[in-house]
């Protein structure tokens, strides 16, 4: 599974491709959502939060995860698509660009003033505008399963995977097998 910092990355590079442009392309290739049609909406932005990607596209946003194996990719006109087309999730293409999801395990599509709904449960993103070192000090410090555990939950902090988690805790000398609530949340944070 892609660490926070991989899905931060993707963002940043469709928001760059998508960013103020008029979709001319929308498809999504979900049943539930195989009918919505955002034509001839602006892309306000695409943003991460923790491991969730997040388009925004006029009163809707598309909330993607990649899970294991799902990536987005940007296609500039008449670029040929570097994966098979039934792998494809989510087409969002606008004037000269073309972004598809590829093998993405959740797609939803909600009103941007319901997004909450999909993404309010996570805790403080370390790469996010509101990254709160505090907060996230006192959700760890007060899970009280194992450390590594409690670090990988996303309601703790948004986009930790099992990678930086082990790297954080080799770094800080910590067991994995050690309660989150006996360690110095602070420190690593």
């Amino acid at each position: 599974m892609p660490e926070g910092d991989t899905v931060h990355r993707a963002a940043q590079r469709l928001d760059e491709a998508l960013h103020g442009l008029q979709v001319e392309r929308f498809e999504l290739r979900v049943p539930k959502f195989a009918t919505s049609d955002l034509r001839g909406e602006t892309v306000h932005e695409v943003v991460a939060r923790g491991k969730h990607l997040l388009h925004r596209i006029g009163d809707f946003t598309l909330h993607s995860h990649l899970k294991m194996e799902g990536r987005w990719h940007v296609y500039r006109d008449g670029e040929r698509w570097r994966a098979p087309a039934y792998q494809a999730r989510a087409i969002v293409g606008a004037a000269g660009v073309e972004t598809v999801g590829f093998e993405i395990a959740d797609v939803d599509l909600v009103r941007t003033r319901d997004e909450e709904s999909i993404v309010g449960h996570l805790g403080p993103d370390p790469l996010g505008d509101a990254w709160d070192a505090a907060e996230a000090a006192r959700r760890l410090s007060a899970d009280t399963r194992v450390v590594h555990v409690a670090l990988q939950d996303q309601r703790n902090i948004a986009g930790f995977g099992n990678e930086y988690v082990n790297e954080i805790l080799f770094v800080r000398g910590i067991l994995p097998t050690t309660p989150a609530a006996e360690t110095d949340a602070a420190g690593i944070v």
